[in-house]
């Protein structure tokens, strides 16, 4: 479904080239962020073809986030899903939605910051490079979503509807154990928190409808559970206070020119 990793690196690399060849100088940041998030993307596609240690370490695992979230006194997911059980157009569209719609919406976010908030743009995308390196190794110790517990009510609805990008258990295992933390999640809400806080326009809601829609979406599937989303959310905290840390000397350097640069962006010259 998605563009194989090593396509992806391929055309990294050769965006990266061509962001060091002569051309016009707006070209340049552009084709060195399309290498980075390429690259980045790639990295992403390829560390989830690993598999995790442990399959019923995971089917284990997830038994014990549905019994934490009983003690929390959380809303079952089953009594949600039972709500959209019978409306089969809503279900199918949360299963497309599920499936189709968390990279095109990181990578909107992006471009859409890239050319209206470029001085935040840095940051926020350190911030989604740093959450989700953190998600694919938290991704190595497995958990199984809610979908792959029946015995607990739970129905796995991509199945019903011929939709899956999984398939039925035992195939593609590594992604299919990979609930904790959800990347879906923390994707829509560094989405939805970062185009509000920095956009104005009515398209600060449509980033928080997809961030809102996501979180019903990842539940209504039985693709994870509550707290998978909890934890995804709360991984922008460090990732974020990373990223903020690591290009806080790159503003200063670019906010503070040269006296020299100023001279000649005035029309004066030294002698």
């Amino acid at each position: 479904m998605w563009l194989p990793w090593q396509i992806a690196v391929g055309l990294a690399v050769g965006l990266a080239g061509l962001s060091y060849m002569p051309q016009p100088w707006k070209i340049k940041p552009i084709a060195r962020e399309a290498a980075i998030i390429l690259a980045l993307y790639a990295l992403w596609i390829r560390a989830g073809e690993f598999e995790p240690f442990g399959v019923k370490g995971g089917l284990d695992r997830g038994l014990q986030v549905w019994n934490a979230e009983r003690w929390l006194h959380l809303p079952s997911e089953v009594w949600l899903q039972k709500q959209i059980l019978p409306h089969g157009w809503l279900v199918q569209a949360s299963n497309i939605y599920y499936a189709a719609a968390h990279v095109p919406g990181a990578i909107a976010m992006l471009v859409f910051l890239f050319f209206r908030h470029r001085h935040h743009y840095r940051v926020v995308r350190t911030t989604l490079a740093g959450v989700t390196a953190i998600s694919l190794f938290m991704h190595y110790t497995p958990v199984a979503p809610p979908r792959l517990y029946p015995q607990l009510g739970f129905v796995d609805t991509a199945i019903r509807y011929n939709q899956s990008v999984y398939g039925n258990f035992g195939a593609g295992v590594s992604t299919q154990l990979a609930a904790m933390p959800s990347l879906h999640v923390a994707w829509a809400v560094l989405v939805g928190v970062a185009v509000f806080a920095l956009e104005r326009t009515r398209w600060r809601w449509v980033a928080v409808g997809h961030m809102l829609l996501t979180i019903f979406v990842v539940t209504d599937t039985a693709n994870h559970w509550w707290l998978d989303g909890v934890v995804g959310g709360a991984l922008l905290v460090p990732a974020f206070l990373f990223a903020r840390f690591i290009h806080r000397g790159q503003r200063l350097v670019t906010s503070r020119p040269e006296p020299v640069s100023l001279l000649v962006e005035s029309g004066q010259t030294t002698r």
